[in-house]
């Protein structure tokens, strides 16, 4: 795309986005007595709003030995408090023509529901009795126990790409939690109790370690005080204390083989690099988003060019990086080498793409496609009440303000060739690489037995 392309396609975004805008308010925010904070932004577009609910407690709060907890009462938050009935929390969401889910991530657990804008006063009334009245007895535990180690066995023992995943986090950091995974290790979930859940809610689920996000066609002095009558009642507790957990130096890169079956090898490669601290004074993150998206933005950014496309050395071929998390960050490279060619000519391949991009740096037309592509991710964003919402949830768990959204997008716009090139240089180096390959085994192969007690994989 050349810059007059660019040009035009960025004043059609810019014109979309004020558009959007005219139709939304700015973002509001409150903080209850009870140290829950309640942040509103108006959007007129359509009657539906989106209610949000955020704990500030994810995989990477959780110590050795209760893996898989804050997934596990995720799951266990749909089963009923003291007044709602087990799963009738999920039938008047239903009634009242709205849809609901949760997630949890390393950093956070999030439970939102989207319904017409009349519905809202229910939410809040049933996402504040489920945290402050949780009913976590022995039975549904273990009922929902079992229901994890399944989602376990599906998402990460039979899907060989994931179990690389998680061998990488295994093997990249030492000592910090991002290390365990989110979904728990099979022996903890299999070792684990109501009450392991019971004392996570407890410690965590309170107002003061939460914050809810409200988006749509509401006004935000009536979302306040909504808040205030549902949520407000419920009292504030100390919160344990967190420690740093900051990962020590990596002197040296790491490798790892995971075999398991699969009909093709797999190449996962991660970097240690930065997250976003201070949306004013960092660049590095911003300089990074950038060269994820040159690496891979779409088919025609250069790894797809030129290993897919020209050499044909992948059949597959991706770069990611978060620019927001409340860890450390990381930058990764992943493939799948085509037939007849393997995994070391794929390292090769994306090694030789990184050190073209250090020594020749990045063109014009390159930047210009991933700016427009930025520009483009924050204008639908914006067209999506529930991705406004997922935005400044995201922004504010990574201890970040929602006020930074738009700083954010300004300071990637800004970003120079030469600070992509510099990143590149700086954090793309072996001291700072873990490696893990995927060495395929033939399909239908059972899984290895379990380990007798004492004895170690």
């Amino acid at each position: 795309m050349g810059i007059r392309m660019f040009r035009r396609l960025f004043a059609l975004l810019a014109a979309l986005a004020v558009s959007a805008a005219l139709a939304q308010g700015p973002v509001q925010e409150r903080k209850l007595a009870n140290g829950l904070r309640v942040i509103v932004k108006e959007d007129h577009r359509a009657p539906t709003v989106v209610h949000m609910v955020w704990y500030v407690a994810g995989s990477m709060d959780e110590v050795s030995g209760e893996s898989g907890v804050a997934h596990v009462l995720e799951h266990l938050m749909f089963k009923g408090t003291r007044t709602v009935k087990n799963g009738e929390f999920s039938r008047r969401i239903a009634a009242a023509g709205g849809r609901e889910n949760a997630f949890t991530s390393q950093d956070y657990t999030a439970y939102f529901q989207q319904v017409p804008k009349d519905a809202l006063p229910l939410m809040l009334q049933l996402e504040a009795d489920r945290m402050s009245s949780l009913l976590v007895t022995g039975a549904e535990f273990a009922r929902e126990i079992k229901v994890v180690m399944e989602e376990r066995r599906l998402r990460t023992e039979d899907q060989p790409h994931a179990l690389v995943a998680e061998a990488l986090n295994a093997a990249a950091y030492f000592a910090h939690p991002y290390r365990r995974p989110i979904i728990g290790w099979m022996n903890d979930l299999e070792h684990m109790s109501h009450l392991d859940a019971r004392n996570w809610y407890a410690r965590w689920y309170v107002p003061n370690n939460a914050f809810v996000v409200v988006v749509g066609d509401v006004k935000a002095d009536e979302v306040f005080a909504l808040a205030q009558r549902y949520y407000g009642r419920i009292k504030a507790r100390p919160l344990p204390e967190r420690k740093p957990q900051l990962e020590p130096q990596q002197r040296g890169a790491r490798r790892m083989v995971v075999k398991a079956p699969a009909e093709l090898p797999y190449l996962l490669m991660g970097w240690k690099c930065p997250v976003l601290r201070d949306a004013d004074r960092d660049w590095q993150p911003y300089a990074l988003e950038v060269l994820t998206g040159v690496l891979d933005g779409n088919e025609s950014a250069r790894l797809n060019q030129s290993l897919v496309r020209n050499s044909r050395v992948a059949g597959e071929v991706g770069a990611g990086y978060d620019i927001a998390a409340r860890g450390p960050g990381m930058c990764s490279l992943e493939g799948t080498p085509s037939q007849g060619r393997s995994v070391a000519d794929l390292e090769t391949a994306l090694r030789g793409e990184l050190a073209r991009l250090v020594e020749g740096g990045v063109s014009a037309d390159e930047l210009d496609r991933v700016k427009a592509q930025v520009v483009a991710r924050q204008v639908f964003n914006r067209d999506s009440i529930f991705g406004q919402a997922m935005e400044i949830g995201r922004f504010e768990t990574a201890g970040l303000s929602h006020k930074d959204i738009d700083r954010v997008l300004e300071r990637i716009k800004a970003v120079s060739a030469e600070q992509v090139r510099a990143v590149a240089k700086q954090y793309f180096v072996d001291d700072a690489l873990t490696v893990v390959v995927l060495e395929p085994q033939p399909l239908g192969q059972a899984r290895p037995p379990p380990a007798p007690p004492g004895v170690r994989h």
